[in-house]
């Protein structure tokens, strides 16, 4: 997996948001953990990710309310759900406001990587699509 993928995580849980953002850096990405949604619109407004980790059920803002916001300012960041709450409606809403996919904690680390390099890759695919319409555009 290439060591530029940013990932940022999103979790009202400390104990596992510090967890993951280890495993995920010993595994060469780039990693940063913040602990609500409010606090991850704010981060990605300071900088750019390719991927966000994010829970459903946080005090304040949900998980969902957050996806969608977070799609509002970088429509290109995949989002991938982690949630110990399993729903079919929470699913599809999830796939309706443009989440890349919804995992279950605990999810296999080998699992997670896995769909962070396949997210990472449709991101960097979708941008190569569009640079190519850009060029053509303006020739």
């Amino acid at each position: 997996m290439p060591a530029k993928t940013k990932v940022l995580i999103v979790d009202d849980e400390e104990r596992f948001r510090d967890t993951l953002k280890k495993l995920l850096t010993a595994n060469g990405l780039e990693t940063n953990a913040v602990g609500s949604g409010m606090e991850a619109i704010e981060e990605l407004h300071q900088q750019p990710y390719d991927v966000i980790l994010l829970d459903v059920k946080m005090p304040g803002m949900s998980g969902l309310e957050a996806l969608a916001e977070l799609k509002r300012i970088n429509r290109d960041v995949e989002v991938i759900i982690l949630t110990g709450h399993a729903s079919v409606d929470v699913a599809v809403e999830i796939m309706r406001l443009g989440g890349y996919e919804y995992l279950l904690k605990p999810c296999p680390m080998e699992e997670l990587l896995a769909k962070i390099e396949s997210a990472f890759e449709r991101k960097t695919a979708r941008e190569e699509r569009t640079k190519k319409v850009q060029t053509t555009a303006s020739s």
